[in-house]
């Protein structure tokens, strides 16, 4: 097992990461804080893990279940409400500890569920996909989406501990592994460099699922995200940039329907945009954009927007994205292969025809 710590002063909390841990159960008592857990799953993970889980917690504390139905189109305020309607009719306190078991959506909605219950409550996360191991679980940030924009419902709100068992891949679908992988490309392409190198060199290994190498990928992910956070636990600057891509992105996820595009396949074809426009704006060379798309295709991800968009599709919805500061859009961008920033300074006309040209790719792919 490797371990690491999300440096927060007062709310810094380990990682661990190492397989079959979910079922260390000395890890569960460092961070649940009373008696009472409530396990949050969803129909997908629930036969597969929970009852495990349940019998290894049950000698210690009285543990309730809430089960939810899967998928990004369920990552709503009903569903939310669902989580509460549990932990209020288990008669749970403010000593409670919520567990999130499952993916990025379980884990967004139980810890905003954690935010917001009797205002505020533990909460663990125990992610079970590879996007959640090295990006959604890690970080604080927690919440739902609405018709009109992606994740504008929510909290910063720390976790006790994030439990990565990185045996539950093994269950995992080939498109959500992929999916994954687009977060784990990203922070190469962020701010490691040498880590992009070594992903060009194992993407095939990766792919395959090879231990010793996805626990590499997964805690050189996590100590990436774990530094950004430290430094800007609220996102008012450093920590934008790992967003690379996603605001593309949401705007691809919202115009073809949540779950239609996974969201790392539409981080994927975002950052595959942001690199473009990078380049346009002399930031990147030709190679640097070739290696960069070929890596994403190498995980087996889009690396075009849907040709269903247009350019108005996506200053429609971008212009919802967090980011927006003043009515400005601004983006995350590469200053170099390994380098972002996050800038409004850059000509909408390369931004234009980034996206147009992209869509044009798209429309002569055969359906």
């Amino acid at each position: 097992m490797r371990t690491l710590t999300v440096e927060l002063g007062e709310r810094s909390y380990p990682i661990y990461i190492g397989g079959g841990i979910r079922q260390q159960k000395d890890l569960f008592d460092q961070a649940i804080h009373g008696k009472q857990v409530m396990i949050v799953t969803n129909e997908t993970i629930a036969p597969l893990y929970l009852d495990a889980m349940v019998s290894m917690l049950a000698e210690s504390y009285q543990v309730a279940t809430c089960i939810l139905p899967d998928g990004e189109a369920f990552k709503t305020l009903e569903t939310y409400g669902q989580i509460m309607t549990s932990l209020l009719e288990a008669k749970h306190n403010r000593t409670t500890t919520i567990i999130a078991l499952g993916g990025g959506v379980v884990g967004d909605m139980a810890g905003y569920a954690a935010a917001t219950y009797q205002r505020g409550v533990a909460f663990i996360q125990v992610p079970t996909t590879l996007l959640s191991q090295v990006d959604s679980s890690v970080g604080g940030k927690t919440g739902v989406n609405h018709p009109l924009g992606k994740n504008m419902i929510g909290a910063f709100y720390q976790p006790q501990a994030v439990i990565i068992d990185t045996h539950t891949l093994s269950t995992l679908p080939v498109k959500e592994l992929s999916a994954g992988m687009a977060e784990v490309i990203k922070y190469g392409l962020i701010c490691d460099a040498a880590f992009f190198d070594w992903l060009e060199q194992e993407i095939d290994a990766l792919m395959a699922l090879d231990n010793d190498k996805i626990s590499d990928a997964i805690y050189r992910s996590c100590v990436a995200k774990a530094d950004v956070v430290a430094q800007d636990e609220r996102e008012g600057g450093i920590r934008a940039i790992l967003n690379l891509g996603h605001t593309f992105g949401h705007a691809i996820e919202t115009h073809m329907g949540y779950g239609n595009w996974l969201h790392g396949e539409a981080v994927a074809a975002g950052c595959v945009l942001a690199v473009d426009l990078s380049w346009r704006m002399g930031n990147l060379t030709e190679q640097d954009v070739s290696r960069s798309v070929a890596l994403f295709k190498a995980a087996n991800l889009p690396v075009l927007p849907p040709a269903e968009m247009t350019l108005e599709h996506f200053k429609a919805l971008m212009v919802l994205d967090k980011k927006v500061l003043d009515g400005s859009l601004r983006l995350v961008l590469l200053d170099s292969l390994g380098d972002a920033i996050v800038t409004s300074d850059f000509p909408m006309s390369d931004f234009d025809e980034c996206i147009i040209d992209a869509l044009e790719a798209s429309e002569k792919i055969p359906s």
